[in-house]
């Protein structure tokens, strides 16, 4: 049985507004292609969820995977992986997690 792969809201709409932007910009074709790669993407880490790279400096137990010019970034959970954000690689990756740390508190 496969791991799951769970998508936080804030994962989600980053992934909506990465599609949007490739739809827009590229083709809708493109868009399509991104979101097949990481549905592939996810399903391999889900499997193997130690293959990223680990982030404790920003969030304990997260892990950054690249794809493309993105970062897709989760935590281990039972059975597989939950996404916690799916960002462009050039962000300030600080401030970004520092803003998560700020709405748990």
């Amino acid at each position: 049985m496969a791991n799951i792969c769970v998508f936080t809201i804030p994962a989600s709409r980053d992934l909506e507004s990465i599609l949007d932007y490739l739809a827009e910009q590229c083709s809708l074709n493109k868009a399509e292609q991104f979101l097949s790669k990481i549905n592939q993407k996810c399903r391999t880490l889900a499997n193997f969820p130690k293959m990223g790279k680990s982030r404790d400096e920003l969030l304990p137990l997260l892990r950054s995977f690249p794809m493309d010019d993105y970062l897709i970034f989760y935590r281990p959970i039972n059975n597989g992986i939950e996404i916690l954000r799916i960002v462009s690689g050039y962000r300030d990756l600080n401030i970004l997690f520092e803003e998560i740390l700020n709405e748990d508190e």
